[in-house]
This record gives C-alpha cells, sequence and structure tokens, in this order.
C-alpha cells in the first residue's frame, strides 16, 4: 500500500498484512535465474541494480521506478504482481515490466499499478477483487489499461485488495474490495471498475491506502479517512466508515501521508510526524505500545522529508538524508541490525545518503547515492533483491552434517537427522527450545542436542517439540510443552532434554503428533502424554495428560504407529485402528466429523498393510505391494487420488506404480513416498516442498528432479527431506527459520544490496 506523491522522487510506501508469519501465509520460492531454475544461493557475481528513484514495497514484492521511466519488480509471482508477462515463478532478482515512460509506482499485497507519462493507470497481479480496474476478475501478469483513467492522473495509493486514483482536479476515484467501505462511496460494494468517491468537500493533494481503509489529504491540510477502523487507524471513533471522516487533532496541516496495515501517520508542515491506529508493536512511535484513535507525535523526530507506512512499523527520511524506524523489528525490519521491537525511532544502519523510502509488510527498502537500493527485513520470497531466498525448491544439502545421517525427522519448522555415531543434530525453528540445544535461538545449520552424544536410538519430532530414544531405554523430550507433550509432568517448554516419566525401559518406538506424543512398548502396547483436546491419547478421554496413559484396548499386538496433528492410528497384524480427531475423516472409518476418544478400525485396510504415516486430517498407508492408500481430508490433492474431494475411507495414490517403498505425510497438506530411490510428492506446493519448479499443488504424485539413491523421506509442515543410502541429507521447501539446513535465513537485519 504505497503513496506516491507526483513530483517528488520519493514513494511514500505501506503494503501490509495482518496474518502472522508462514501460517496462512501464501508464499512461494524464488525463480532467481532466466532459464527457470529456483535457487536460494547468493550470487556475489550480480551486478547492483542503480539508477532508481522511487520504490513501491508490496506484501511479499518490491518494485522500482528507474530514474529512464521503467519499473523493476522482484519477490513473490504467483499472481503475477512482478508483471514480467513471462511466468508467475518468483524472483530473487529483478525482472523488468515490460512498459515504458512511468511516472509513478504503488504495490498492493498481491498487485502493482503504474502511473503512466500521460497520467493513465496501467496494473497487474492479483484481481480478485477488481483491484485492477479493468473491468474483469482474473488475475494478469502483464500490465492492464485501469478503465476510464487514461490520462489524468496524478497519484496512486494501493491497499490490500484495492487501489485509489487521485485525479489533477482534486477527485478521488477508487476500484476494487470494499468490505469495510475502503473506497469511501457510501456502501461495502465491491467495484472492478473505478467508482469517483462523492463525499469530499475540498479537492485532494495527497492519497494513501492501508490494508482496509484509506485516507486523503486535502487542499487545507486536513486528514480524511474512511473504510476499516478496528484499532482507530481512521482516527475517529466507530468500527468503520463507508464515506470519509475528519480527523481530529492534528497540531498542524498535513503536508504527506501514508497508511499501514491499521495504522496512518502523517507529515506535518512544520516536519513532525503524527501517527493513529495500531501500536501493538509500537508503530505510532510516540514512546509506548496501546492503540490511539487520536494523533500522538512520534518522539524526537523533527526536518521530516517523507514518511513510509509498513505492516507493522514505520519509517521516515529526514532533512539530512538520514533514515529512521520504528515498531515491529522480529524480522529485522527496522534495519538496526536487531529483531527488537522499538516504540520510538532507531537509526538504520549502514545506509546513508538517502534518497527514497518504502515500508512493506515485513521489509524496508530504500534508495541510497547513485540510485542504488538496499532491502532489509523478511526476504522468504527474494523480496530483497539480493539473489538469495528463505525458499529452496530444488532440493539442497544441508550444512554441518559430519558423518552419515541414519534417519531423519521433521517438524512445523524445525528438522533433526539421528547421525551414525548415535547422536542427534537438529536445525530450524527454536523458539520453544525445539532443538535441543539450550537456546531458543534458531539455527540455518545443524546444532548439537545437549546430552544426546553417542547414546539415541530413535527420533521423532512434533510441531514444536522433539522427542529421542536413547539406549538406556529412557526416552528424552525437549521443545514446546504446553499440553504436557514433553511428558515430565509439567507444561513447562525446555530447551534441553528431560526424561519422559512413568514409561516403562522396553519402548520399541515413537510417534509425535502437533502436541502429544505416543510410544511403543515391546509387547505391542501403546502409551501416550499431550494435548487430549480431540481423544488422541485413545484413554477415552479428553483431559491433556502431563505423564504417559496406557490406551487400554491397546495393550499388546500393535506393530507401529503414527500421528497427525490431532490423530493417532495404530497398525495390527490384520489392519489399523484410529482414534482422536475425525473433522477430516481421518480416521477412515467411513465418517466425517465429530471425534473418537478410543480406536475404531479403518475400513478396507486388512494384512497387507507394512507402514503407515499421518498428516493434519489425513492418513496413508504403504502396502505390501508397493501401492498407498490414503483417507481425510484432500483439498490439496494431499490424498493423491487425482481430486480434492474428502475421502473417509481409503483410496489409492496414482502412478506410483506399485513401487513405493516408504512413505511420509507428518504435514499439513502434502505427502511423499520414496519411489525406485527417488522421490515423488503430492499436494500443496505454496511454498515449494513439492520439490518441482512449478509452483503449484498436484493431486498425484510428481518427482522430485535431481534426487537419487534416497532410502527415507521426511515431511514437515512446509519443507521437505530426503535421506539418502550414502547418509547424505537434502532439503526443499519453506526456509524461514533456516529448515532446509543450507545455512541461509528467511531474513536479514540488516541492509542487502538489490543485485540484477
Amino acid at each position: 500500500m504505497n503513496t506516491i506523491r507526483v513530483g517528488t522522487v520519493l514513494a511514500l510506501g505501506a503494503i501490509l498484512w495482518a496474518v502472522p508469519t508462514t501460517q496462512g501465509k501464501i508464499a512461494l520460492g524464488i525463480h532467481a535465474s532466466s532459464n527457470g531454475s529456483r535457487t536460494a544461493a547468493p550470487n556475489p557475481q550480480g551486478a547492483v541494480l542503480s539508477g532508481a528513484r522511487a520504490l513501491a514495497l508490496g506484501a511479499y514484492h518490491t518494485c522500482a521506478l528507474m530514474e529512464a521511466g521503467e519499473v523493476f519488480c522482484w519477490g513473490y509471482n504467483v499472481q503475477g504482481q512482478l508483471g514480467d508477462g513471462e511466468t508467475n515463478y518468483d524472483r530473487a532478482r529483478p525482472s523488468r515490466v515490460k512498459l515504458r515512460n512511468l511516472r509513478a509506482i504503488a504495490t498492493g499485497w498481491y498487485h502493482t499499478c503504474a502511473l503512466t507519462e500521460k497520467g493513465g493507470v496501467q496494473c497487474w497481479g492479483n484481481n480478485l477483487d477488481g483491484q485492477l480496474g479493468n473491468g474483469s476478475r482474473i488475475n494478469s501478469n502483464v500490465p492492464v489499461g485501469a478503465l476510464y483513467l487514461d490520462e489524468g492522473v496524478r497519484a496512486l495509493a494501493a491497499g490490500a485488495y484495492h487501489t485509489c486514483a487521485l485525479l489533477e482536479d482534486g477527485l478521488v476515484e477508487c476500484w476494487g474490495a470494499n468490505n469495510s467501505g475502503q473506497l469511501g462511496i457510501g456502501t461495502t460494494d465491491p467495484s472492478n471498475t473505478p467508482v469517483a468517491l462523492p463525499q469530499l468537500s475540498q479537492p485532494a493533494r495527497a492519497v494513501a491506502a492501508g490494508e482496509l481503509h484509506t485516507c486523503v489529504i486535502v487542499q487545507t491540510g486536513e486528514v480524511w479517512c474512511w473504510g476499516s477502523n478496528d484499532a482507530g487507524q481512521l482516527g475517529s471513533d466507530g468500527d468503520q466508515s463507508t464515506v470519509p471522516v475528519e480527523v481530529v487533532g492534528l497540531s498542524s496541516a498535513a503536508r504527506a501521508i501514508s497508511a499501514g496495515a491499521r495504522h496512518t501517520c502523517a507529515l506535518l508542515d512544520n516536519g513532525t510526524v503524527q501517527c493513529w491506529g495500531n501500536n501493538a508493536n509500537g508503530q505510532l512511535g510516540n514512546g509506548e505500545m496501546g492503540s490511539s484513535s487520536r494523533p500522538v507525535s512520534v518522539q524526537g523526530l523533527s526536518n521530516v522529508r517523507v514518511i513510509a507506512a509498513g505492516g507493522y512499523h514505520t519509517c521516515a527520511l529526514t532533512a539530512n538524508n538520514q533514515m529512521r524506524c520504528w515498531g515491529a523489528n522480529a524480522l529485522g525490519q527496522l534495519g538496526d541490525g536487531t529483531t527488537s521491537d522499538r516504540v520510538a525511532p532507531v537509526a538504520v544502519r549502514d545506509v546513508s545518503d538517502v534518497r527514497a523510502i518504502s515500508a512493506g509488510l515485513y521489509h524496508t527498502c530504500a534508495v541510497v547515492q547513485r540510485g542504488e537500493i538496499r532491502c532489509w527485513g523478511l526476504n522468504d520470497t527474494g523480496q530483497l533483491g539480493n539473489g538469495e531466498a528463505a525458499k529452496v525448491l530444488a532440493p539442497a544439502s544441508v550444512s554441518g552434517l559430519t558423518g552419515a545421517v541414519r534417519a531423519l525427522a521433521t517438524g512445523s519448522e524445525h528438522t533433526c537427522a539421528l547421525t551414525a555415531d548415535s547422536s542427534v543434530r537438529c536445525w530450524g525453528a527454536n523458539g520453544y527450545g525445539q532443538l535441543g540445544d539450550g537456546s531458543q535461538q534458531s539455527r540455518a545449520t545443524p546444532v548439537a542436542v545437549l546430552g544426546l552424544s553417542g547414546s539415541a536410538r530413535l527420533i521423532v519430532v512434533g510441531g514444536g517439540h522433539t522427542c529421542a530414544l536413547v539406549d538406556s531405554g529412557d526416552v528424552l523430550c525437549w521443545g514446546q510443552n504446553q499440553s504436557g507433550q514433553l511428558g515430565n509432568n509439567s507444561t513447562d517448554n525446555l530447551s534441553s532434554p528431560e526424561r519422559v516419566l512413568t514409561l516403562p525401559r522396553d519402548v520399541q518406538s515413537l510417534v509425535a503428533g502437533s502436541q502429544h506424543t505416543c510410544a511403543l512398548t515391546a509387547a505391542g502396547g501403546v502409551l501416550c502424554w499431550g494435548s487430549n483436546r480431540d481423544g488422541q491419547l485413545g484413554d477415552g478421554t479428553t483431559t491433556d495428560r502431563l505423564l504417559p496413559v496406557s490406551v487400554p484396548s491397546l495393550t499388546s499386538g500393535v506393530r507401529a504407529l503414527a500421528a497427525g496433528s490431532s490423530h493417532t492410528c495404530a497398525l495390527l497384524a490384520n489392519g489399523v485402528r484410529c482414534w482422536g480427531s475425525n473433522t477430516s475423516a481421518q480416521l477412515g472409518n467411513g465418517r466425517v466429523g465429530g471425534f473418537s476418544p478410543t480406536p475404531v478400525d479403518v475400513l478396507g485396510l486388512g494384512a497387507d498393510v507394512q507402514a503407515l504415516s499421518a498428516g493434519d486430517g489425513y492418513t496413508c498407508a504403504l502396502l505390501r505391494d508397493g501401492s498407498v492408500r490414503c483417507w481425510g481430508t484432500n483439498r490439496f490433492g494431499q490424498l493423491g487420488d487425482g481430486t480434492t474431494l474428502t475421502r473417509p475411507e481409503p483410496v489409492q495414490v496414482r502412478q506410483l506404480g506399485g513401487n513405493a517403498q516408504a512413505i511420509s505425510a507428518s504435514s499439513t497438506s502434502h505427502a511423499c513416498a520414496v519411489v525406485a530411490s527417488s522421490v515423488a510428492c503430492w499436494g500443496s506446493n505454496n511454498e515449494g516442498q513439492l520439490g518441482v519448479q512449478r509452483v503449484v499443488q498436484s493431486s498425484i504424485p510428481v518427482p522430485v528432479s535431481g534426487l537419487s539413491n534416497v532410502q527415507a523421506v521426511a515431511v514437515g509442515w512446509y519443507h521437505t527431506c530426503a535421506l539418502t543410502r550414502t547418509g547424505g541429507v537434502q532439503c526443499w521447501g519453506l526456509n524461514g527459520s533456516g529448515q532446509v539446513g543450507n545455512g541461509a535465513m528467511g531474513y536479514r537485519a540488516q541492509p542487502v544490496s538489490v543485485i540484477r
């Protein structure tokens, strides 16, 4: 959501998203070279992009307006928001939009618009809400003209899913989504063509668009806003307004404005800045937290020339060309070298002589001397433009693993390896201590788990916890423990291993769900502990257990276990039994909905099953003939039967040809099989977890290129890893927490150069 003031070389930016981190984030890999290959490896030979005069940052993409009137874009591109017309691949380096003689640019969450030399509007990218303004709701990866706006437009602003144009005569026209009244036309009806705003009493001279709100400065310097007001971002009381309302309490006339996700900032004529709205991360800059529906002054700022409001942070450019930022900083978007939120402005490190600034959802960029661009913050789709990104769509070797690996286990955002010398090394997210190295610091390369050197026999990984079976017969767990999944009679998280209490010493194997853990004894009995909200512990109750409890009907005869997010399954000599949540038909008993706190039979499976694997809402079985059958939710094609239909009974995965040797389905939405010493995957591919270059889901197995001699595969929530017969490990998919293990992370806390 960028506001561009025509007549200056500076872009005032804000593009925002209110959904946190990887959950729900629709972010795909990168396209880092002209031949269509995808890689996250940096290319130090890349030339620095220079000659930029303005910037616009989307949710996960970045665009630069060059001195020559051309536009280059890079980052997330699945909806065509880079506008290169060639592919919908993400790009970690700039790609030129096929337009010339442009005057300004603006970016929404997933769309981009440009202002032509004659004052016409061209837009590209996501158009599901009509935000391109061309009368359709079809996405476009090439520029299309907004209807009725061939000339006479002075400035543009793009919100999450809407766009506004400021005309030469001071009128404002908006189009796109309008669920909160952000078009300002008195209704909540969307429009796929520009609609004139009827309610302004004075001509406007600047416009800014936030996530679900819009603001203008009128000729007298007053600010008027409309749309969502859930955090006070309109500068007035009430939940929302479909018509403009005046912002009350500005200490001086406004000369520039920028809108964040749910906050707004105005640059005043006296060179100070006032902000209002959401302040959960300090983005109002007034030295404290707490939202405000009235303008508050940003501390310690004077002689400000430009402001840029990002998702949950804000930046300012001062008269001496210095840049200062404040607000959310978990991904390094403030550029001060830390990841600490700031309630007052701090200096951006390692940038000077700044000419233009823009702030995105979780990243920030600046134009510096000679028109070079420096960016910092989240980089999971290549939006920093430095030739690397957090995602790896093709297999990448894990760095720092010494010796051969015997087994792999993947969690939501971390991975662990059991090495040939019986030690355990883990990498990726570590907010709960799930890496077991005594810290809570995420790691992009493997670190040793404390106290397990040379003693581990087996490892399993849950959503945010890890467990190991050691030579003594004890089970040790560490990481997240809010539901008691560590089995130590507490709910305290642990950053190093601790023994599971009351377990017998004859445990043969373990499985871990999102927040529960189960053990299989030598006699074939099952004990479980942790979250039991959906009956996934199988003890006939829905009471969480901080210590292991037996599954009463399974005290012997179980051969193997599998644990999904909130259900568990057991392989017996004559079939499969499951228990826990059945909201997605994952129990396979012919029903959809509800739950079962005791085991029920999976229909249609007999004595031919040799292995099980369970995901979030679905389950798969490997049969002795090399075929695979799956059941449960199928929204992303994760059952592999060529459809997206939920299946309450097992259906066969297509095109495996009876050659499957191992399976893994312990993820949210995809599954993989080892086939003829390679890997085939199916289901969701929104983070590149299928290991193929095309970033689309597949309801049938697709081969992962570049893999051979594979003996096992492990599926995480949004990433996948393969173990070769020589003990090597390769991983691909989401890498925002370093879970791919190739030494790269998804953000930069300090500026990096954009390269061509």
